[in-house]
């Protein structure tokens, strides 16, 4: 068992963590980037992102993330091959127990350990996933422009992403479980008057269809819950929103938390319920994430803590 000790910890590896190592090195605060389960985050499972600012063509998700991997090393902030899996935001300096055994102190914590769609779980939706079936219509609208897609969904990701697909898509499918939506009342209000959007009740998703060269979707089977009856519907896209899941789990009891189990941050900043701890990025935005607000984010987190460190430094030597 090793145990290192750090300014500041950063802890996650997607757009946030990554672009608050890179601001946090050039502070020369020597950062300590501890990349989790999936380093790159959920870029590392996107293929086209054209919607990142500063590239005038079509770029992969595993490159972007890649790119600001090095840039963070050529900075000067240390990565380490590490997941998590207990932490003592109690104490000071912050403890972290890995699940190598290795055991982390940091004065200052950033938390960018981000957020994951949910999923439906079916072999199809695997299957067609970046090939038509997508979590994110911000993301991946654009794909669809003036074609059929389907949203699964009742709540108000899905009358959401349907209404954001409308203005872009020839027709929006919404398909929900159940007889009524879950979603706010002025959210159904725009949804049941936009001409582009059907919806179908007491419907759940039996399978995804589609080609196998090139691969993707072409249709989907619906199941009415009523009935058991199966239909066929004709569809380009299928979006699942159902909801996101931030992996915030580790933080429970020691962070005050948001609906959802985000982390909840005082307005305007990313600074946490704990003086010291700062959360950017999927894990504590659960309005716009996308990888352009995670940065900011990520930014943002470091310029915080980065001052929190100062004044701490400045009380410590006065007390001295």
């Amino acid at each position: 068992m090793a145990t290192r000790h750090s300014k500041l910890i950063i802890l996650g590896s997607g757009p946030a963590g990554y672009t608050a190592a890179i601001y946090a090195a050039r502070a020369n605060l020597s950062p300590l980037l501890i990349s989790g389960i999936q380093p790159g985050g959920q870029l590392t499972i996107t293929t086209d992102v054209e919607n990142y600012p500063g590239f005038s063509s079509v770029i992969q998700g595993p490159w972007l993330m890649e790119e600001m991997r090095k840039q963070a090393e050529h900075m000067g902030a240390g990565m380490v091959s590490d997941h998590i899996a207990k932490v003592d935001l109690s104490q000071r300096p912050f403890r972290l127990e890995g699940d190598t055994g290795d055991v982390y102190f940091a004065d200052a914590l950033i938390i960018a350990t981000g957020a994951q769609a949910k999923w439906l779980d079916m072999p199809s939706e695997e299957k067609f996933r970046g090939f038509g079936v997508s979590a994110c219509a911000t993301c991946d609208g654009f794909f669809f422009r003036n074609r059929n897609v389907t949203v699964v969904g009742g709540g108000n990701t899905a009358v959401e992403e349907a209404l954001y697909l409308a203005n872009i898509a020839a027709k929006v499918t919404v398909v929900h479980r159940r007889d009524h939506f879950r979603a706010e009342k002025i959210l159904q209000d725009r949804l049941f008057k936009h001409p582009n959007i059907e919806v179908v009740w007491n419907s759940v998703l039996d399978e995804i269809g589609g080609n196998e060269i090139p691969l993707g979707v072409t249709h989907v089977n619906l199941r009415n819950v009523e009935t058991g009856v199966v239909t066929k519907h004709d569809t380009d896209g299928v979006f699942i929103a159902i909801g996101h899941k931030p992996a915030s789990e580790l933080f429970a009891g020691q962070l005050t938390f948001k609906n959802g189990g985000y982390i909840q941050t005082v307005a305007g900043t990313t600074a946490t319920s704990v003086p010291g701890v700062y959360a950017a990025g999927d894990v504590a935005d659960d309005v716009y994430r996308q990888a352009v607000t995670a940065a900011g984010m990520g930014c943002m987190a470091a310029l915080e803590a980065e001052k929190w460190l100062a004044t701490e430094e400045v009380h410590r030597e006065a007390a001295e």
